[in-house]
């Protein structure tokens, strides 16, 4: 089979190093690392540049280019539509654009936004802490190279399977959202003593809090050792992803267990990083596993919160806005285990927990329905 070098089948262009404190409010949109997201981008939190900024052309990005993630969650892509222009594009970020009629690009991206093509952008990526990927190693990459027909056939049938799965995140979106709205319902403000509730703190509400190993460790082969969970396995959406995992010999992971040691129903906090506080449920299916300072472990007293009760409230507005000030208000970014302590809310009555709890199950049960 035929195949062709992204290289010669594109232009790839790297980034300029935008400075944050030059930001302004509205203008040429910045396109930085956390806007590319697996098939899309995301833009909860656009950062501008002003308008006319001299020796930004060369970084000017055009409806329809290919964006790759090139440092962190490497291998994410997605392409840029038109309501984001006018767009710059920042450092670690690369931009692809077609440069032969060989190739359409819509297979192109649906090639490149594949799982394959993923995980060998994590492969070959350098460093520990945070992956980072190369462009000579991009420009090098193959990919079949079919007739144009065989392409519009190839682009047709993943259009359409793309489709359902957007579809289906759209619907557990919903779900997600039915939650959300129903612990408002429930709880209201839980900044406001509307119904003469104690007030805690999260150091009042559990029986443990701390982050996970601050230091270097060596990583082992899959089979050789034990998981050892960053922030980049916790997705925005708050799941689980194992997708890119990195292990620890026993002898480490035991050191790191005494300390942490995660259980069914404990929460996960990202402490550090770009998804500050991003947080999920320790599930069954990741068995024993270690904890890297990204990530801070959260255990429930059980006899004054249940972990769903805990979960969203970490996901509400308003302690998502206390999170914020605090990592931000650090000499250096990050959520510490004094600040994660300090949290503080209204606590309801158990019984309201336990019948919220009731709801969520019942909420999950639906999405597995559907």
């Amino acid at each position: 089979m035929e195949k062709i070098r992204l290289g010669d089948a594109c232009e790839i262009l790297n980034g300029f190093a935008f400075k944050s404190e030059n930001y302004v409010d509205s203008g040429i949109r910045v396109i930085r690392i956390a806007n590319v997201q697996k098939g899309y981008i995301e833009d909860n939190t656009p950062a501008f540049y002003p308008l006319g900024s001299v020796g930004l052309d060369k970084y000017m990005l055009e409806e329809g280019d290919l964006l790759i993630s090139l440092t962190g969650n490497v291998g994410r892509v997605a392409i840029l539509e038109k309501e984001f222009l006018p767009a710059a594009l920042n450092q670690r970020v690369a931009c692809l654009r077609l440069k032969t009629s060989r190739l359409t690009k819509g297979y192109l991206f649906h090639i490149l936004n594949g799982n394959l093509f993923e995980q060998q952008c994590i492969q070959s990526s350098k460093g520990v802490a945070q992956k980072n990927m190369s462009t000579e190693w991009l420009k090098n990459y193959e990919i079949p190279l079919y007739s144009k027909e065989k392409q519009d056939i190839i682009t047709k049938i993943l259009d359409k399977t793309y489709n359902v799965i957007s579809c289906r995140q759209q619907e557990i979106q919903k779900f997600d959202d039915l939650i959300k709205a129903r612990f408002v319902e429930m709880f209201g403000d839980i900044k406001i003593n509307e119904y003469g509730w104690k007030k805690c703190t999260f150091k009042d509400v559990s029986t443990k809090i701390t982050d996970g190993e601050h230091g270097t460790v060596p990583r082992v082969d899959e089979g050789e050792g034990y998981l050892y969970f960053m922030a980049r396995n916790i997705t925005k959406e708050g799941e689980i992803d194992l997708s890119e995992t990195s292990f620890v010999p026993p002898e480490i992971h035991e050191k790191i267990y005494k300390r942490c040691n995660p259980e069914k129903d404990d929460l996960l906090l990202v402490c550090v990083g770009a998804t500050i506080g991003k947080c999920t449920l320790v599930s069954e299916i990741m068995g024993e596993f270690s904890m890297a300072r990204s990530v801070a472990l959260i255990k429930p007293n059980k006899e004054m919160v249940t972990s769903n009760f805990l979960i969203n409230l970490l996901r509400s507005e308003a302690i998502e806005n206390d999170i914020d000030h605090c990592s931000h208000a650090a000499a250096q970014a990050g959520l510490y285990t004094n600040m994660i302590n300090s949290l503080e809310a209204f606590v309801p009555p158990m019984d309201l927990q336990i019948e919220f709890d009731t709801f969520c199950k019942q909420v999950d049960k639906s999405k597995l329905k559907e």
